[in-house]
Protein backbone atom coordinates (compact mmCIF):
# COMPACT_ATOMS: atom_id res chain seq x y z
CA UNK A 1 0.00 0.00 0.00
CA UNK A 2 1.10 3.35 -0.72
CA UNK A 3 2.20 5.79 1.87
CA UNK A 4 0.27 8.59 2.85
CA UNK A 5 1.15 11.87 4.07
CA UNK A 6 -1.08 12.45 7.26
CA UNK A 7 -2.61 16.04 7.89
CA UNK A 8 -3.89 16.77 11.38
CA UNK A 9 -7.52 18.70 12.56
CA UNK A 10 -7.80 19.40 16.30
CA UNK A 11 -10.51 16.88 17.36
CA UNK A 12 -10.94 15.03 14.61
CA UNK A 13 -10.00 11.12 14.54
CA UNK A 14 -8.85 9.40 11.01
CA UNK A 15 -6.83 6.83 9.77
CA UNK A 16 -3.68 6.77 8.23
CA UNK A 17 -2.45 3.83 6.36
CA UNK A 18 0.80 2.53 6.17
CA UNK A 19 1.74 -0.76 4.17
CA UNK A 20 -0.16 -2.97 6.63
CA UNK A 21 -0.89 -1.01 9.40
CA UNK A 22 -3.18 1.44 10.44
CA UNK A 23 -2.64 4.20 12.86
CA UNK A 24 -5.43 5.61 14.30
CA UNK A 25 -4.03 9.33 15.09
CA UNK A 26 -6.15 12.03 17.11
CA UNK A 27 -5.46 15.50 18.14
CA UNK A 28 -7.07 15.86 21.17
CA UNK A 29 -6.19 19.58 21.73
CA UNK A 30 -5.66 21.49 25.14
CA UNK A 31 -7.30 18.51 27.68
CA UNK A 32 -7.12 17.71 30.70
CA UNK A 33 -4.30 15.68 32.36
CA UNK A 34 -6.94 13.32 33.76
CA UNK A 35 -9.36 13.04 31.01
CA UNK A 36 -6.88 12.45 28.39
CA UNK A 37 -5.44 9.28 30.96
CA UNK A 38 -9.00 8.04 30.80
CA UNK A 39 -8.72 8.18 26.85
CA UNK A 40 -5.57 6.44 27.26
CA UNK A 41 -6.97 3.56 29.23
CA UNK A 42 -9.87 3.56 27.37
CA UNK A 43 -7.66 2.82 24.11
CA UNK A 44 -5.11 0.16 25.58
CA UNK A 45 -8.32 -2.04 25.98
CA UNK A 46 -9.19 -1.03 22.19
CA UNK A 47 -5.78 -2.01 21.02
CA UNK A 48 -5.81 -5.38 23.08
CA UNK A 49 -8.94 -6.17 21.61
CA UNK A 50 -7.29 -6.14 18.04
CA UNK A 51 -8.44 -2.37 17.20
CA UNK A 52 -6.39 -0.34 15.01
CA UNK A 53 -3.03 1.45 17.28
CA UNK A 54 -3.19 4.93 18.42
CA UNK A 55 -1.35 8.11 18.44
CA UNK A 56 -2.73 10.25 20.64
CA UNK A 57 -1.65 14.26 20.72
CA UNK A 58 -2.23 17.19 22.92
CA UNK A 59 -1.57 19.85 25.06
CA UNK A 60 -2.11 20.02 29.21
CA UNK A 61 -3.14 22.87 31.33
CA UNK A 62 -0.07 23.38 33.82
CA UNK A 63 0.68 19.98 35.67
CA UNK A 64 3.03 17.99 37.20
CA UNK A 65 3.27 14.21 36.83
CA UNK A 66 5.00 11.84 39.28
CA UNK A 67 6.13 8.64 37.69
CA UNK A 68 6.61 4.94 40.00
CA UNK A 69 10.51 6.15 40.89
CA UNK A 70 9.20 9.92 41.77
CA UNK A 71 10.67 11.28 44.77
CA UNK A 72 7.92 14.79 45.98
CA UNK A 73 11.45 16.31 47.00
CA UNK A 74 11.66 17.05 43.56
CA UNK A 75 9.05 19.37 43.89
CA UNK A 76 10.38 22.33 44.57
CA UNK A 77 7.23 24.32 46.09
CA UNK A 78 4.21 23.18 48.57
CA UNK A 79 1.44 21.89 47.17
CA UNK A 80 -0.74 25.09 48.54
CA UNK A 81 1.57 27.31 46.44
CA UNK A 82 1.48 24.88 43.51
CA UNK A 83 -2.72 24.91 44.22
CA UNK A 84 -2.38 29.03 43.89
CA UNK A 85 -0.97 29.05 40.84
CA UNK A 86 -3.33 26.73 39.47
CA UNK A 87 -0.79 23.39 39.36
CA UNK A 88 -2.19 20.21 39.78
CA UNK A 89 -0.27 16.87 40.64
CA UNK A 90 -1.05 13.38 39.51
CA UNK A 91 0.96 10.43 41.02
CA UNK A 92 0.69 8.07 37.86
CA UNK A 93 2.01 4.77 36.89
CA UNK A 94 4.29 5.53 34.32
CA UNK A 95 8.40 5.13 34.73
CA UNK A 96 9.90 8.20 35.57
CA UNK A 97 10.38 10.89 37.91
CA UNK A 98 8.67 13.93 37.94
CA UNK A 99 7.35 15.83 34.89
CA UNK A 100 5.66 19.37 33.74
CA UNK A 101 2.95 19.55 31.10
CA UNK A 102 1.35 23.24 30.43
CA UNK A 103 0.18 24.77 27.41
CA UNK A 104 2.89 24.73 24.64
CA UNK A 105 4.33 21.68 25.08
CA UNK A 106 3.35 18.68 22.82
CA UNK A 107 2.31 15.43 24.46
CA UNK A 108 2.21 12.49 23.03
CA UNK A 109 1.00 9.07 24.03
CA UNK A 110 1.16 6.36 21.90
CA UNK A 111 -0.82 3.21 22.04
CA UNK A 112 1.11 0.50 20.40
CA UNK A 113 1.32 -3.27 20.80
CA UNK A 114 4.97 -4.36 21.20
CA UNK A 115 4.11 -7.62 19.90
CA UNK A 116 4.75 -5.73 16.43
CA UNK A 117 7.88 -4.28 17.23
CA UNK A 118 10.16 -7.06 19.01
CA UNK A 119 8.64 -6.52 22.29
CA UNK A 120 11.43 -5.00 23.18
CA UNK A 121 10.83 -1.97 25.84
CA UNK A 122 14.33 -0.80 25.60
CA UNK A 123 14.43 -0.68 22.11
CA UNK A 124 10.68 0.88 22.01
CA UNK A 125 12.16 3.58 24.29
CA UNK A 126 15.17 4.27 21.90
CA UNK A 127 12.39 4.67 18.97
CA UNK A 128 10.50 7.32 20.50
CA UNK A 129 14.29 9.44 21.27
CA UNK A 130 15.03 9.35 17.69
CA UNK A 131 11.44 10.25 16.13
CA UNK A 132 12.01 13.53 18.25
CA UNK A 133 15.83 13.75 17.00
CA UNK A 134 14.49 13.43 13.72
CA UNK A 135 11.85 16.17 13.74
CA UNK A 136 14.31 18.29 14.98
CA UNK A 137 16.16 17.63 12.33
CA UNK A 138 13.86 19.28 10.22
CA UNK A 139 14.08 22.81 11.77
CA UNK A 140 17.80 22.56 11.93
CA UNK A 141 18.51 21.53 15.29
CA UNK A 142 21.17 19.00 15.95
CA UNK A 143 19.56 16.53 19.17
CA UNK A 144 21.02 13.63 20.53
CA UNK A 145 20.65 11.23 23.51
CA UNK A 146 22.59 11.67 26.90
CA UNK A 147 24.24 8.53 27.62
CA UNK A 148 22.62 7.01 30.59
CA UNK A 149 19.48 9.16 31.02
CA UNK A 150 16.43 9.06 28.77
CA UNK A 151 15.28 11.78 26.79
CA UNK A 152 16.39 14.05 24.15
CA UNK A 153 18.87 16.94 24.72
CA UNK A 154 20.26 19.64 22.47
CA UNK A 155 23.61 20.18 23.90
CA UNK A 156 23.53 20.26 27.57
CA UNK A 157 19.50 21.38 27.51
CA UNK A 158 16.90 18.75 27.77
CA UNK A 159 14.21 19.02 25.41
CA UNK A 160 11.79 16.25 25.31
CA UNK A 161 10.89 14.13 28.33
CA UNK A 162 9.78 10.28 27.95
CA UNK A 163 7.97 8.18 30.97
CA UNK A 164 6.34 4.81 29.68
CA UNK A 165 4.00 2.10 31.26
CA UNK A 166 3.06 -1.11 29.03
CA UNK A 167 -0.19 -3.94 29.72
CA UNK A 168 0.23 -6.89 28.45
CA UNK A 169 2.80 -5.49 25.88
CA UNK A 170 0.58 -2.45 24.63
CA UNK A 171 2.19 0.84 25.95
CA UNK A 172 0.63 4.03 26.96
CA UNK A 173 1.83 7.43 28.97
CA UNK A 174 4.70 8.72 25.92
CA UNK A 175 6.68 11.79 25.78
CA UNK A 176 6.86 15.32 26.15
CA UNK A 177 8.64 17.99 23.69
CA UNK A 178 8.74 21.62 24.75
CA UNK A 179 7.54 23.49 21.43
CA UNK A 180 6.56 26.83 23.39
CA UNK A 181 6.09 25.91 26.70
CA UNK A 182 6.58 28.56 29.29
CA UNK A 183 10.49 27.41 30.33
CA UNK A 184 10.24 29.48 34.06
CA UNK A 185 7.37 26.28 35.49
CA UNK A 186 10.15 24.15 35.35
CA UNK A 187 11.67 26.35 38.51
CA UNK A 188 9.07 24.28 40.03
CA UNK A 189 10.87 21.23 40.04
CA UNK A 190 13.49 18.80 39.82
CA UNK A 191 12.67 17.60 35.99
CA UNK A 192 13.43 14.08 35.66
CA UNK A 193 14.77 14.03 39.41
CA UNK A 194 17.98 15.85 37.63
CA UNK A 195 19.93 19.50 37.61
CA UNK A 196 18.99 20.05 34.20
CA UNK A 197 18.46 23.51 32.17
CA UNK A 198 15.13 22.43 29.81
CA UNK A 199 14.98 24.27 26.54
CA UNK A 200 12.09 24.61 23.93
CA UNK A 201 12.20 25.04 19.97
CA UNK A 202 10.96 28.23 20.48
CA UNK A 203 13.81 29.49 22.35
CA UNK A 204 16.06 27.92 20.09
CA UNK A 205 14.55 29.24 17.32
CA UNK A 206 13.87 32.73 18.81
CA UNK A 207 10.13 32.68 17.90
CA UNK A 208 7.33 30.98 18.30
CA UNK A 209 6.29 27.65 15.95
CA UNK A 210 2.75 26.62 14.63
CA UNK A 211 1.67 23.89 16.52
CA UNK A 212 -0.49 22.28 14.01
CA UNK A 213 2.20 22.32 11.75
CA UNK A 214 4.54 20.26 14.69
CA UNK A 215 1.98 18.13 14.94
CA UNK A 216 2.01 17.06 11.47
CA UNK A 217 5.93 17.24 10.97
CA UNK A 218 5.97 14.85 14.51
CA UNK A 219 3.67 12.45 12.96
CA UNK A 220 5.42 12.36 9.78
CA UNK A 221 8.62 11.43 11.87
CA UNK A 222 6.85 8.87 14.36
CA UNK A 223 5.31 6.96 11.12
CA UNK A 224 8.60 6.61 9.21
CA UNK A 225 10.51 5.64 12.61
CA UNK A 226 7.98 2.98 13.43
CA UNK A 227 7.27 2.11 10.25
CA UNK A 228 10.83 0.89 9.58
CA UNK A 229 10.06 -2.55 10.84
Amino acid sequence: MKEQSPSIQAGDCFLVQMKNKNWDIRDLGLIDYQAAYTLQKQCVEDVLQGGAQKILLCEHPSVLTLGRLAQEGYILFPKDELARRGVEVHHIDRGGEVTLHSPGQLVVYPILDLRNYQKDLKEYLSKLEQVAIDFLKGFDIVADRNPGKTGVWVGDHKIMSVGVAVKKWVTFHGLALNINTDLNLFSLIKPCGLDVQMVSLEKLLGKKVEMVAVKEKFVQAFCLEFNRN
